[in-house]
């Protein structure tokens, strides 16, 4: 089978996946009858339904959680468009796998395991325990100057992504986290945005890891610049993946529909994650029904990422960290959820009195 065709066949499968009405009666029903006003629980009772649909069952499941954090660098970092130097990203890898970092600590409150994904990171990690290697390259091309990547490459993360859903699949995940490491990765985001949005780069990109307003002025006129020098199409979002992507960005879009096409929920979290998620709602516009967005980041472009995947955050903290933190928050979010729907008494069984006509 051609990688073409994989991606293709994964499409096809989510585009096949209906979202079950029974299900969706089924699940108000029981919300309803729980002893509390209906409707007073808000955005946990969709979150329960939107599980139930997602899972295509009245009894929604989720004790099997992971967040994924696809790592990689990105070639145009040597424009200085971050506060910190390309070997961070690298750094921060390991940093993942000793359990150090933020998306460690909020991981392990979640009930949710960290799985790194080396996706383009330009360091070898040759015998590093613990860290999935799916390096499509050592690191991306900067983009100012040519193609972040070639389309052959482009397609082959879609597809490592598709294929590492499979895999969890088989390990029964039944949620999902995703996030990302990669530093200048927010500059390709922003140019991904822009492409995808239809919006101007100066609308969408912003300060990152917190580059000054200088910076920032750099930046946008870098995005500008790889916009027009590799022209990339707007309609073929393979094409744009390739030319102002990145791995990570890539792989993420592809483990997105690999989750929906296996009917596996699964949360977005901030700019660079959600940048993935534009790549893989352009190859599958069904997509949307399929994913969880946790937050709205600080970074500009994010809203505009949500309005145009149709999807409303579950909270804004004022987050711009990466690495899948607001995920884990979410999925705290549908454990209590979950706890309400399956714990809570009906008015028969409370002997409460229901609301008078």
């Amino acid at each position: 089978m051609t990688k073409e065709r994989k991606i293709n066949m994964t499409i096809e499968k989510i585009e096949n996946n209906s979202l079950s009405p029974i299900v969706r009666d089924a699940v108000q029903k029981r919300l309803d009858m729980l002893t509390k006003p209906q409707g007073s629980l808000g955005v946990l009772e969709e979150l329960v339904i939107r599980l139930a649909l997602i899972q295509d069952s009245v009894t929604p499941v989720i004790n099997k959680k992971y967040v994924f954090v696809f790592a990689a660098d990105h070639g145009v970092a040597k424009e200085g468009v971050s506060a910190y130097p390309q070997e961070v990203t690298a750094q921060m890898v390991y940093n993942f796998l000793a359990g150090g970092a933020a998306i460690n600590a909020l991981s392990k409150r979640a009930g949710a395991e960290v799985v790194v994904v080396d996706a383009g990171v330009a360091h070898d990690f040759s015998g590093c325990k613990g860290l999935i290697d799916q390096k499509v390259v050592y690191g991306s091309h900067n983009m100012t100057e040519s193609p972040a990547m070639s389309r052959e490459e482009a397609i082959k993360c879609i597809v490592s992504g598709i294929e590492l859903a499979e895999e969890y699949e088989k390990k029964g995940i039944n949620l999902a986290g995703v996030g990302e490491m990669g530093i200048a990765n927010t500059t390709a985001a922003s140019a991904v945005t822009a492409i995808l949005c239809k919006l101007s780069p100066t609308v969408v990109t912003g300060k990152g890891t917190g580059i000054d307003e200088n910076r920032l002025e750099k930046k946008v006129n870098i995005v500008k610049k790889a916009i027009e020098i590799n022209a990339p199409d707007v309609n073929d979002p393979l094409d744009v993946l390739s030319k102002v992507g990145g791995a990570e960005i890539g792989q993420i879009a592809g483990f997105l529909l690999g989750c929906a096409a296996l009917r596996i929920p699964v949360i977005t979290d901030g700019f660079i994650a959600t940048s993935g998620a534009l790549i893989a709602q352009a190859l599958c516009p069904a997509l949307s029904d399929f994913l969880f967005a946790s937050h709205v980041s600080q970074e500009p472009g994010h809203i505009y990422q949500l309005k145009k995947l149709g999807l409303s955050p579950l909270f804004d903290l004022g987050l711009r960290l990466g690495e899948g933190t607001g995920t884990t928050i979410a999925m705290q979010l549908m454990d209590s959820a979950l706890e309400a729907y399956y714990n809570m008494a009906s008015f028969q069984q409370a002997g409460v009195s229901e609301k008078e006509e």
